[in-house]
């Protein structure tokens, strides 16, 4: 008898964990998706004065707090032009815990989940762990997701199909036509389309479009974690029609109960205070953007133009990976994000601007080192 479940057997430590193992402790690292600024002060005092007052003592509502809810539903219609009820979010544990919530809802045994490759690690993996068959599907050349190609992947298994923009790992960002596409597709087929917009705010070139603007089988992961730097605090929330967040809940009282009470706190001041605070990060990762993609292409390296987030995709030659963490600089190789990922690397600009010149100088001798 199997001591362990087929699902968990069916998944492995991510490679990106698998590349911080490998490195020296002195290394620049270039491989985490993590703002280097600190949290807005408005957001870390919401968090200290709930404590302080014995808010945060005992469970909230499963869903989290009416206010923090309400700060979201204010937040969609801000920036998203979207009328989102309160009583139709849920606040998690991160992102990654409404993603996990959204594919245990709707992903039955065998079932397909469509995915962005080069995409996000987690898709496969959670996939796999709600018993569901991942579906991967490549992108263009411009490394966005092509809606022709999500449709053409559908089958009468197909349960969800993810997009993510602005994308981790590649930084590209899906025009609003797309986005139309994408919500319209899944009307039409009856599958839920899962929106991975965690980075929505960090968009230099265009503008962010939601397909909940544009259909009803859309289910929106959101969370604090990039915009306002609180990777740490764990708070994300999911957002969709009522009857699929009620099944979506009903996972969540069990695996969660709640999202921590001060991260809500803090959440609900991020959302609600000044919002000064995303603009100047997204200006600084603009800046390093470009630094970066100025070293690449003096290196002779291909990348694609990211739009969004802070993340980057060269094309590089074989060994290039294996270079760079040999000289001290932490990327991670393409293929730990899907099998259309070899033959690039993602890195991550989330650093200032003298460490991201310093890897360039390692990067250069390990490219030479290679060719």
């Amino acid at each position: 008898m199997s001591r362990f479940s087929t699902r968990v057997e069916s998944i492995s430590i991510s490679g990106i964990r698998e590349v911080f193992e490998a490195a020296g402790d002195d290394a620049i690292n270039l491989g985490l998706g993590q703002p280097d600024f600190p949290t807005p002060a408005h957001a870390r005092r919401g968090a200290v004065e709930a404590i302080e007052a014995g808010h945060v003592d005992a469970y909230t509502s499963n869903k989290g707090t009416l206010d923090l809810r309400e700060a979201i539903a204010r937040k969609h219609a801000r920036d998203n032009d979207l009328d989102v009820a309160p009583k139709d979010v849920i606040a998690t544990a991160g992102g990654s815990e409404a993603l996990h919530l959204a594919m245990e809802a709707h992903v039955d045994a065998g079932q397909e989940v469509i995915f962005p490759d080069p995409g996000f690690v987690a898709y496969d993996a959670l996939t796999k762990l709600a018993g569901g068959t991942p579906k991967p599907v490549p992108l263009r050349e411009d490394l966005t997701l092509d809606p022709a190609t999500v449709e053409e992947a559908i089958t009468e298994e197909t349960a969800v199909f993810v997009v993510c923009s602005p994308a981790n790992p590649t930084g590209a960002v899906q025009s609003p036509e797309d986005m139309r596409e994408f919500a319209r597709i899944a009307d039409e087929h009856d599958v839920l389309c899962l929106s991975d917009e965690v980075y929505e705010r960090i968009v230099f070139e265009g503008s962010h479009r939601s397909p909940m603007e544009f259909g009803e089988n859309v289910a929106v992961v959101n969370a604090c974690s990039k915009t306002y730097s609180m990777t740490g605090w764990r708070l994300g929330w999911v957002t969709s029609t009522t009857d699929r967040i009620e099944r979506m809940l009903r996972a969540h009282q069990y695996v969660q109960a709640c999202a921590s009470a001060p991260a809500q706190y803090a959440a609900e001041a991020a959302l609600s205070g000044p919002q000064d605070v995303v603009g100047e990060m997204r200006e600084a990762f603009n800046e390093r953007r470009d630094v970066l993609l100025d070293g690449l292409t003096d290196m002779g390296l291909e990348t694609p133009t990211p739009q969004g987030a802070f993340y980057a995709m060269p094309s590089v030659p074989d060994g290039w990976v294996d270079a760079v963490i040999d000289e001290g600089v932490v990327v991670v190789p393409g293929e730990a994000f899907g099998e259309h990922g070899a033959g690039h690397a993602r890195i991550s600009y989330a650093v200032d601007v003298e460490t991201l010149k310093e890897a360039l100088e390692v990067m250069e001798t390990a490219t030479a080192r290679v060719r």
